[in-house]
Parts: C-alpha cells; structure tokens; sequence
C-alpha cells in the first residue's frame, strides 16, 4: 500500500502528481553523483528518494523524518537503507558521523532555518559535503508575501538560501537552478502559458484528456540543472545548493 498524498509531499506512482515526482526526482539524480562514503537525508518522505542515493554506491544510507507513517512506510518498502524518525532539528546521530548530507525540498518546511542548518552542519564531517534543493521562490510565489503552499514556511531566494549556509560555516561550492527543458517550455505554451498553473487550477479529476496526457508523460529528463554562471538562477523553478563544512 502506498503512503498517502497528503499535499506536503510528493509520493510516486500517483498519475496526477507525476510532473512534481519526476521534477523532485531530476534533483535527486543529481544529488546521487555525490552520494558516497556515509550519507544522511533529512527529511526523507516517502523514501524514494533515500533509495535512490543508496543504489548510487554510498557505503550507508539512513534516512530521517519526522512524520512516523512515512518512516514506517519507507522502511517497509526500501530495502536499500535505513529509517528513522526524528526530530530534524535535533538528530539523533553523532557529530562529525557522516561524509553527505542531502536534504531536498525540506528546508521550506522547518521554523527555524538557522537551527536545522546548524543541525545538518554537526553531522558531517569536516570537508563533508551539503545537497540542498528548495523551491525558488520568486518563481513559486512570485510577487507574494508568504508562501503559495500552506505546509511552507519560508521559500528562499539563491541568495538568501548563500547567506544563511555561509552563516552556519559552510563554504558553497555550487549554486545551481533546477529548469524546465525545451518539451517542458513547449507544455506552457500548449496549456495558456504555464503547464504548472495548468494543473493547479482545477481538481484532477476535472482535466481535460489532453492536460492529463502531458502530465503522465513527463519524465526526470524534461528538467534541466544549471549552474548560475551559465543560465540565470532566479528563474529557476528550484534552486539546487552544493555546500562544503569547512
């Protein structure tokens, strides 16, 4: 039995949710090139994404959430890594325990952004490495004073997410943005100018045959990751941050 879609997070194999999954699914693939020696996600949800960076060849992965239905089922479901839950700003490791640390789409989750990135900065190792993905938020909520999402209590521009890493002791090595590719570009224009609104405006149930269709044949391959210096990153639609622990 799959985990409920509750609309904090996004779960696979749920027909209409299929452009978000391939979208936070393109930002794990990325996150797998780094996922070796020791590696702890916070804030794991469902698990797919805690599988993923295990088969990428890290020698132990756990997984943390703070939500016991999730880490129950992704326990059941992953055989591939360990589960536990916890407290995210409180983690139940030892400092200095891992060698990666990757949280995606979850700092927009937590109060208090100083504390959890702290948190994250205890457990790795000096020189460790930091994936971190977030909505971009001048593409999410544009033009908004609090977050589209009700379960978001912050969204970040790449500046901000830069200065609150570098104030927690990390040196940032990467800022890239998380794009639509050319087909997903082609979408918007097919369906009023935006593919994403196109899904937001109406239940699925409510879809036309044609919407439906483009929303199931999204694929991780439709997302594109570019640094800053190459392609313009408040543009993005997610924001894609590689830190060191100095």
């Amino acid at each position: 039995m799959g985990l409920p879609l509750t609309g904090e997070r996004t779960v696979p194999g749920v027909w209409h949710e299929n452009y978000w999954f391939r979208r936070h699914e393109a930002a794990y693939a990325h996150a797998c090139d780094l996922a070796r020696g020791r590696v702890l996600e916070v804030g794991c949800g469902e698990g797919y994404g805690t599988a993923m960076l295990a088969a990428g060849g890290a020698s132990r992965v756990l997984g943390v959430d703070y939500d016991a239905t999730a880490v129950a089922h992704a326990a059941r479901r992953y055989t591939g890594a360990d589960f536990v839950r916890a407290n995210l700003a409180a983690l139940p490791v030892r400092s200095a325990a891992f060698d990666v640390v990757a949280t995606l789409q979850v700092i927009e989750h937590v109060w208090n952004h100083a504390e959890f990135v702290g948190e994250c900065r205890r457990v790795l190792r000096p020189g460790g490495t930091l994936f971190v993905t977030t909505p971009n938020r001048l593409t999410f909520s544009p033009g908004l004073d609090a977050p589209v999402n009700p379960f978001h209590t912050h969204e970040f521009t790449a500046d901000e997410l830069v200065a609150l890493l570098r104030g927690a002791g990390f040196a940032v090595e990467r800022v890239a943005g998380l794009h639509a590719g050319p087909r997903l570009t082609a979408l918007d224009a097919t369906h009023g100018g935006s593919f994403v609104d196109a899904q937001l405006a109406a239940p699925p149930a409510a879809w036309d045959r044609s919407l439906r269709t483009d929303v199931e044949s999204v694929t991780t391959s439709d997302f594109e990751a570019a640094d800053a210096a190459t392609r313009d990153v408040d543009r993005s639609l997610d924001l894609v941050v590689v830190a060191r622990a100095d």
